[in-house]
């Protein structure tokens, strides 16, 4: 039972960041209507921004969250104005395909300006405190993937706190339950829809600068991290914040217990197992609406 205890928490360190990373690109779509895959390439330049912040300047890797947080909210406001803003009033269906279509270009960019300015070798942000542990019980916790954890349930909890008790997330929630009825009673939908990019953005910043202190960063991490975004957004439900960071955790525990039971080569094998099922039997997700 120790051995099941040990890869459940594992999981559970691991799905914390699953879901951070997948809560952004979900916003986004939740609300523009548009599905961003150069979201992981934000995650990769929210890495390497903690990256630096630490080795050029000594900052420890749970503050650069907030630098690393306010600058790729500027990248995803400069992105969105320079390539996304024209889709904002074509149909449901023209933006998503459109969206696609300019985040893959927009992937392929970001990865070799990546590639030119820091070459292509792995890096990692690695603090005095990386290899602490806590035993609870029969468990061992490591120290920073459990500080990420709770850094990720920090953001969680003000993301939420946001979108329900302030006047600017209470707006982005008309926008995305109706952009129509929402511009005629006076929100500013386009605004709306550039402040939901950023910070969109920013959430990946935040999730990469954490995948920094636990994994290693390079240019060629995106896509991988896309499709893990991918998979969490279609488990939780579309648009569904808090059911895709929940689906975030539920998919790390999965993948921890798989490589476990089956061994690490079916690890990556259950999430797309599980992404397939709940297409089949219920497409709006574990925690989304019909």
């Amino acid at each position: 039972m120790t051995i099941f205890a040990q890869n459940a928490v594992f999981g559970l360190l691991i799905g914390g960041l699953y879901g951070l990373a997948a809560v952004g690109l979900s916003l986004v779509f939740g609300v523009l209507k548009m599905l961003n895959v150069a979201h992981g390439e934000l995650i990769m330049l929210g890495g390497y921004t903690g990256f630096w912040l630490f080795t050029l300047w000594g900052v420890d890797p749970f503050i650069a969250v907030l630098p690393s947080a306010l600058a790729l909210f500027g990248a995803g406001v400069v992105l969105y104005q320079a390539l996304f803003r024209r889709l904002i009033y074509a149909s449901d269906e023209t933006k998503l395909k459109n969206s696609i279509l300019i985040g893959f270009g927009l992937t392929l960019v970001l990865q070799t300006l990546a590639i030119l300015a820091w070459t292509a070798d792995e890096r990692a942000i690695t603090t005095p405190y990386a290899g602490g542990v806590v035993p609870i019980g029969g468990v061992v916790v490591p120290l920073l993937r459990a500080g990420a954890l709770g850094a990720a349930f920090l953001v969680l909890g003000g993301l939420h706190l946001f979108l329900h008790r302030t006047l600017p997330g209470k707006a982005i929630r008309a926008t995305a339950e109706d952009v129509e009825a929402a511009s005629l009673v006076g929100i500013p939908v386009p605004k709306i829809f550039l402040t939901s990019f950023g910070l969109g953005s920013a959430l990946a910043g935040v999730a990469g600068t954490l995948v920094g202190m636990t994994d290693a960063i390079s240019p060629a991490i995106g896509l991988s991290w896309t499709l893990k975004a991918l998979i969490v957004v279609v488990l939780g439900g579309m648009g569904s914040v808090v059911g895709t960071f929940v689906a975030g955790l539920f998919l790390g525990v999965a993948e921890s217990m798989s490589g476990f039971v089956l061994g690490n080569a079916y690890r990556e094998v259950m999430g797309l197992v599980l992404f397939l099922l709940v297409l089949l039997l219920r497409p709006q997700g574990l925690f989304g609406s019909g």
